[in-house]
């Protein structure tokens, strides 16, 4: 399993922006990032810069109550998931995440609930308030170049 780190003490969008563009450079079809972070830190702001550099064709928004949104670029699908509302694991497995992980690239707000089931490939991003910035740190783990 390879881990890389990297961390950006006081982000501001423009950082989000750049990240977003190096990871959107990074993955492909069946790789996953996870999400991490409080309310309001940034979690749906980020994914729309990602989407932008992978050429969604759709706009982004939070599906904190649809629970996912599906954007289309040219060659692949994004499937955008917020688990805050559910309760478990369970109400996940229900949604079909798991069935879909390897169709496209899966976006996955509040992982926390579904953890123990998520593929080893994965990016976590977690972001933190800090006063009128965030703090990113990012990890990729398993097979994701």
């Amino acid at each position: 399993m390879k881990k890389i780190a990297y961390q950006k003490d006081k982000a501001t969008k423009k950082d989000f922006e750049n990240i977003a563009k190096n990871i959107a450079k990074e993955i492909k079809k069946g790789d996953t990032i996870l999400l991490i972070g409080e309310l309001g830190t940034g979690k749906t702001f980020f994914t729309n810069k990602l989407c932008k550099h992978l050429n969604a064709k759709n706009i982004v928004n939070s599906p904190s109550y649809v629970l996912l949104n599906e954007y289309t670029t040219e060659t692949t699908k994004i499937y955008h998931y917020d688990l805050y509302r559910l309760a478990n694991a369970e109400e996940a497995m229900e949604l079909g995440i798991f069935d879909r992980i390897k169709e496209g690239i899966t976006i996955i707000e509040w992982p926390e609930k579904i953890k123990e089931y998520l593929p080893k490939n994965t990016i976590e991003i977690h972001i933190e308030h800090a006063d009128d910035s965030r703090n990113i740190k990012i990890k990729k783990i398993g097979g994701i170049k």
